[in-house]
C-alpha cells in the first residue's frame, strides 16, 4: 500500500503543512485509519478512494481524531493524484464530511473550492484574555473555530500559547491573526484538542479568516501568510458563500506500507 508525504502550501521542501495521503481500495475501517494517524504524527493524513475517474471519498484523521475539514491534506491530496493516480484530471471531486469539495489544478498551484467558515463578534471574555495573553482585541466564533484578532504582527510571532488554556476555550481551534505589512494579513492556529499545540499552514483556518479581513480591508482577493515555525503562502478570493484557497505542493517521500488498505 503506498503512502505519499507532501508538504502544502509551499514550493519548498521542509516548509508549508506536512500531510500523509493513502490513496486506497476501499475506505479502511476507522479504527485502523486513526491507528495510522497516530503512528504518522503528522497534524493530517488522507484517506482517498477512487469512486470513478475525477470522483473520490474523502476522510482526514488527526492523531486525536476524525476532522470535517481539512485544507492542507485537502491539497496534498489532489497533488498524488495528479501526479501519482489520476495523472490526466484537471478538476477533482472529493466527497467529504464537509460535502462536495473541488480542487482544480493549474500549472503547479493548486485551487481549493471551499464553504466560507461561519462567524460572528463575541464578547472578549476572561478566558479569552487570559488564553491570548491579553492580546485579544476581537473575537469571532459562530461554532467552528475560534478567531481572535490582535493588533501587531510581531506580537504575534513570539506568542507562546498555552495548550491547556486554549483547550477551555470554545470552538476546535484557536486562531490569532494580525494585520501585516508584507501581506493582507497573518496567522497562527493552535488545536491541542485534537492533539495539534500549533498547525504549521492551516486550510480550514482561513476559510473562517477571509471574510473576516476581507470585510475589514474592503477586498475579495487576499494574500496570507501563516507564521508558524515552518510558514506557507495562502491565496485567497471569496464568491459569495464560497472561499477558494490556492497554493502549491511540494513531495517529501513515498514509500509502502506493508499490508493492503
Amino acid at each position: 500500500m503506498k503512502q505519499y508525504i507532501v508538504d502544502a502550501f509551499t514550493n519548498e521542501l521542509f516548509c508549508g503543512n506536512p500531510a500523509a495521503v493513502l490513496p486506497c481500495r476501499t475506505m479502511p475501517d476507522v479504527h485502523l485509519m486513526q491507528k495510522i494517524a497516530i503512528e504518522n504524527n503528522y497534524s493530517e493524513t488522507a484517506f482517498v478512494v477512487q469512486r470513478h475517474h475525477g470522483f473520490y471519498d474523502l476522510k482526514w484523521f488527526t492523531p486525536g481524531g476524525e476532522i470535517d475539514l481539512c485544507g492542507h491534506a485537502t491539497l496534498a491530496t489532489a497533488y498524488v493524484l495528479h501526479h501519482f493516480v489520476d495523472t490526466n484530471v484537471m478538476r477533482y471531486s472529493f466527497n467529504t464530511l464537509s460535502g462536495k469539495l473541488v480542487v482544480a489544478v493549474s500549472g503547479d498551484e493548486y485551487t481549493m473550492d471551499f464553504p466560507i467558515g461561519k462567524s460572528k463578534p463575541i464578547p472578549l471574555t476572561d478566558e479569552l484574555m487570559s488564553a491570548t495573553k491579553g492580546l485579544a482585541l476581537e473575537a469571532f466564533y459562530d461554532g467552528g473555530d475560534l478567531v481572535c484578532v490582535i493588533g501587531d504582527e510581531n506580537e504575534l510571532a513570539s506568542f507562546v500559547p498555552d495548550a491547556e488554556a486554549v483547550r477551555r476555550l470554545p470552538g476546535l481551534g484557536l486562531i490569532l491573526t494580525a494585520p501585516s505589512r508584507e501581506y493582507d494579513f497573518v496567522s497562527r492556529c493552535f488545536y491541542p484538542k485534537i492533539s495539534i499545540l500549533e498547525d504549521p499552514v492551516t486550510g480550514r483556518a482561513h476559510t473562517f479568516l477571509a471574510p473576516i479581513w476581507s470585510k475589514k480591508l474592503r477586498k475579495n482577493t487576499l494574500l496570507a501568510k501563516q507564521v508558524s515555525k515552518r510558514g506557507g503562502i495562502i491565496r485567497l478570493h471569496l464568491s459569495e458563500d464560497r472561499v477558494f484557497l490556492s497554493g502549491q505542493c511540494t513531495l517529501f517521500m513515498q514509500g509502502e506500507i506493508p499490508f493492503e488498505l
